[in-house]
């Protein structure tokens, strides 16, 4: 049934209109002010961040998608490769499958290609409501050898879901314990709804070291579940959810203000590399990017390789047009709102 649930996700992003209808990221409403005379070189734009503890040659994650099935080992390992040679950080999807069959930890097991990498792994919020507490956690971590842990929030999904976990009353308390507990730090996660203000400064008062917007204007996961339902009132119900959630850019400004003291990763359509210039100067520490390495990574052996290297000059030359000559003066830098 799950290894079924997460075969079916990779086809219909893969196939269908996964897009939100009506609602944008929100970061065609700000601009960044040229600068024709920005003092510097191209190539002497440094690019690099620091993300819990680790070095990003750019301020780049893939995005946790997939794990627990032999199509999403191979993935995995491309995905991962790719991140090594480029020095950006990974995510692995939900690791529960491996948590209730050992057997199926391969799929997500990566460090072989990618020693080096800032490796996140993963698991649903909801399943410290189902019995899962630090060590299920750690067994996660542990798993894969990751730097961090994604809990991932996703209610409206879940919600959506036929059969789906609904029980969200009490995990608050119980994030504050895996915080607490676990060795490594912990990402709260939207899936692609966002974070609100003041769900950002529940969870940094709760202990989390980061938190991931996963903003609306991506992949909507009422679509993809719209695409699953098996009966026609199913369908009626998630489609009527196309256009719900807070967009990218404005879930960033809400989290900054609400929890101005955790690393921010900004993720929700974002497509190219002025959009992530824009985030990081909306109080983002880094980017995370799915649906594009999803499709890239069903293309051409180089084509999530050719992905990233063209996001890094993208932000590169975002950089350098706006005069910044590093990360830190391009998150003081100020965007101007435009009409659109």
């Amino acid at each position: 049934m799950h290894q079924q649930r997460k075969s079916d996700h990779i086809r219909i992003n893969l196939e269908e209109d996964v897009a939100f209808q009506h609602v944008s990221t929100g970061f065609e409403r700000y601009a960044f002010t040229h600068c024709a005379l920005p003092e510097l070189d191209l190539e002497d734009v440094d690019t690099s961040v620091e993300l819990l503890g680790k070095g990003l040659a750019f301020p780049l994650i893939i995005a946790s998608m997939t794990g627990g099935t032999s199509q999403a080992r191979a993935l995995n390992e491309g995905l991962a490769a790719a991140a090594q040679a480029a020095r950006i950080g990974l995510g692995v999807g939900s690791q529960r499958a491996a948590i209730e069959d050992p057997l199926l930890a391969r799929t997500y097991q990566v460090r072989h290609v990618a020693p080096d990498i800032l490796l996140m792994a993963n698991l649903g919020a909801i399943q410290l409501n189902h019995g899962y507490g630090p060590d299920e956690c750690r067994r996660a971590v542990d798993m894969i050898e990751a730097d961090a842990l994604i809990l991932h929030l996703n209610p409206l999904q879940e919600a959506l879901q036929p059969a789906g976990d609904t029980r969200f009353s009490g995990l608050l308390a119980k994030i504050e314990m895996v915080c607490r507990a676990l060795e490594v730090p912990v990402i709260a996660k939207e899936v692609g709804w966002g974070l609100s203000g003041e769900v950002a400064r529940r969870l940094a008062d709760a202990g989390v070291a980061a938190l991931d917007v996963a903003g609306a204007g991506g992949t909507s996961w009422s679509q993809v579940e719209m695409h699953r339902a098996r009966t026609e009132g199913a369908r009626y119900v998630a489609a009527a959810f196309a256009d719900w959630g807070i967009p990218t850019a404005e879930s960033l400004r809400l989290v900054r203000d609400g929890a101005p003291n955790v690393d921010i990763i900004a993720s929700g359509g974002i497509r190219n590399g002025i959009q992530m210039a824009k985030a990081l100067a909306l109080g983002a520490t880094a980017c995370s990017v799915a649906g594009p390495f999803l499709r890239a990574s069903s293309g051409s052996p180089s084509a999530v390789s050719d992905l990233i290297q063209t996001l890094a000059l993208q932000f590169r030359i975002a950089m350098f047009v706006a005069g910044a000559p590093d990360v830190a003066t391009l998150r003081s830098t100020r965007l101007r709102l435009t009409d659109r």
